[in-house]
């Protein structure tokens, strides 16, 4: 399985990125017969798996609802990732920002 894995694998050179950090995530998205790149930031909540199975999932407040989106890591879709932002947290996966709301929902910016 490993082998097969390492044939098809994608090289991406994403800047490094963990939870807690703010990125723009630049996606194809294919309508009909036209390519356009939207936009997607938000905080990363957590990253998950390894190799050519590995995803993230990026929260973004869009009114006052909030949108998760997940994106694979391989993904040929994935034009390009900014960071915008480094965010102090303590753990891995942040899931708990979901129920804050308003200024707790903050992330410390980590400093350099």
């Amino acid at each position: 399985m490993k082998i097969v894995e390492k044939e098809f694998a994608v090289e991406n050179d994403f800047p490094e990125f963990k939870a807690g950090d703010t990125i723009t995530v630049h996606y194809k998205i294919i309508e009909g017969n036209k390519e356009r790149i939207q936009q997607f930031r938000g905080v990363v909540l957590q990253r998950k798996g390894s190799g050519t199975t590995e995803t993230f999932a990026v929260r973004k407040m869009s009114g006052n609802i909030g949108v998760e989106r997940i994106f694979p890591t391989a993904s040929p879709f994935i034009q390009k990732i900014e960071i915008n932002k480094r965010g102090k947290v303590r753990r891995a996966r942040i899931f708990y920002l979901r129920k804050l709301t308003g200024k707790k929902a903050r992330i410390r910016e980590k400093k350099f």
